[in-house]
């Protein structure tokens, strides 16, 4: 009787759990969506001046004034779906074209072949494979140039945890949090670090030894982190939160035994070399989203030309490759049109003011502590970098003269706060598009990356009071 009982128990728990199941990213975002149009009918609408002198227009500090807005409407509820997808087309379309690029690429097994070919050598040493790989990213957000870029490489990420026969998180944590373990303090990046300092009067770079120690704290709890979430998975898979279905359909299993051929090898080199000079074009040319677009066109030609693909074939494979990056591309278009709402119904800036008279009257602690929870909330809305800059860091400096702490201090607020929650905010049409391309949904990897964030929060929560009290200058 009583393993009867058990059973039906079991059954009825089974019963439970299929009856509720998380919601859709795209359901999450239509949500606060909703949610951001009633905020157009509660807070009042409001305006600084800006300054279009600058590369971004900049706000003018005290130029805020209340204006007449107008709460979003029905029709241009749905609308705004319409313009986020337009204004986030140069995202859309590049994850359309690696998703066909990828998919030439796929078709000669030449990244797959060059991954088995590593992790063979590094079977016994993964440990090793994970810093490796995590490092290497970092260095490159750390610099920069791999922050959209990013979504490039999640696949490749794919590749080495089914390598390992872990699950889609690893995959996508490999690359993504490798890239932003740099990318959150971006010491060298020109979009974020030196056009917020230039905003600030600050010398442009300055602090980069303060940034330098804070990034090596991140990179290493990061790596950690990864590294116990896959022992967790090794010692007890059913702990893996992608649950039973580890990886989505569409990623392929891959071949143990995968012949590294001299082909192969000339694909890789070309790969990697299309890579190099989109790099470099990032530093001496400003190249951005649409250069690497046309890149990942070059990488997929010239990949068809190599490999003698049939040009019907190529298109077919093409295709299908961007037909598999529908979802996370229009997912970016459906993030990016949540703050299209807020700046129709133009209550970024009435937030900015409100946030920042709570600030000032403040010891000087305690406000640049503020800044830094500001900048970490606001960033779910704003997720751009240097639109983040343009909006905040015009307030927040002077702000940080009246305070009694330095302008770096209040750079370094807006870096780590603009950096960290970039992790999990559902309006970055990066962090969207990267998990949506490795399969896993927002709820999934929200349970999986919170510990790290807190983890983050912290660090840079020392690492701003010790700023203070060196007085992290020059000024």
């Amino acid at each position: 009787m009583n393993l009867r009982k058990k059973e039906e128990k079991v059954l009825e728990n089974n019963k439970k759990k299929k009856a509720f199941s998380m919601p859709d990213s795209y359901i999450i975002l239509f949500i606060l969506l909703i949610l951001a149009t009633i905020a157009t009918y509660i807070i009042p609408s409001g305006a600084f001046e800006r300054d279009e002198g600058n590369l971004v227009p900049t706000v003018i500090p005290d130029s805020y004034t209340q204006i007449q807005g107008e709460p979003i409407g029905f029709m241009d509820f749905f609308l705004s779906i319409q313009t986020g997808m337009i204004e986030a087309a140069d995202i859309i379309f590049l994850v359309l074209i690696i998703g066909g690029s990828f998919a030439i690429i796929e078709s000669t097994s030449a990244i797959n072949a060059g991954i088995m070919q590593l992790i063979n050598k590094t079977r016994d040493k993964k440990i090793l494979l994970v810093i490796s790989v995590c490092t290497v990213f970092s260095i490159a957000g750390f610099l920069g140039i791999l922050h959209t870029a990013v979504i490039a490489f999640i696949p490749v990420g794919i590749i080495i945890a089914r390598a390992f026969k872990l699950d889609a998180i690893v995959g996508v944590a490999l690359v993504y949090l490798g890239a932003y373990s740099g990318y959150t303090i971006a010491g060298l990046d020109p979009v974020t670090t030196g056009f917020g300092q230039q905003i600030a009067g600050l010398p442009v770079f300055s602090g980069l030894w303060y940034r330098f120690i804070i990034y090596l704290f991140i990179l290493v709890s990061s790596i950690i982190y990864i590294f116990y979430y896959i022992r967790k998975i090794e010692n007890n898979p059913d702990r893996s939160i992608m649950g039973n279905k580890r990886f989505n359909t569409e990623h392929q299993e891959i071949e143990d035994n995968l012949p590294f051929t001299g082909l192969r090898k000339v694909i890789l080199l070309y790969f990697v070399t299309c890579l190099t000079i989109y790099t470099v074009g990032v530093f001496r040319s400003d190249w951005g989203l649409n250069e690497m677009a046309a890149i990942f066109l070059v990488i997929g030609i010239g990949t068809a030309i190599i490999a003698r693909i049939n040009p019907n074939n190529f298109v077919k494979q093409f295709v299908k490759g961007a037909q598999g990056m529908i979802y996370p591309a229009l997912i970016v278009g459906l993030a990016r049109s949540i703050v299209v709402i807020l700046e129709n119904g133009a209550i970024l800036d009435t937030i900015v003011q409100g946030i920042a008279s709570v600030i000032e009257p403040l010891p000087a602690a305690i406000g640049a502590f503020g800044m830094y929870i500001f900048n970490l909330l606001f960033n779910l809305i704003v997720t751009s970098g240097s639109g983040q800059a343009a909006i905040v860091i015009p307030i927040m400096a002077p702000l940080a003269d009246i305070i009694g702490t330095t302008r770096q201090v209040a750079v370094l607020a807006y870096n780590m706060g603009d950096g960290f929650t970039n992790t999990i905010a559902p309006t970055s049409g990066i962090l969207m598009a990267s998990i949506a391309v490795g399969g896993v949904s927002w709820v999934k990897w929200l349970r999986f990356m919170l510990p790290l964030l807190c983890i983050w929060i912290l660090i840079g929560t020392v690492a701003l009071f010790v700023a203070i009290a060196i007085n992290l200058g020059p000024f």
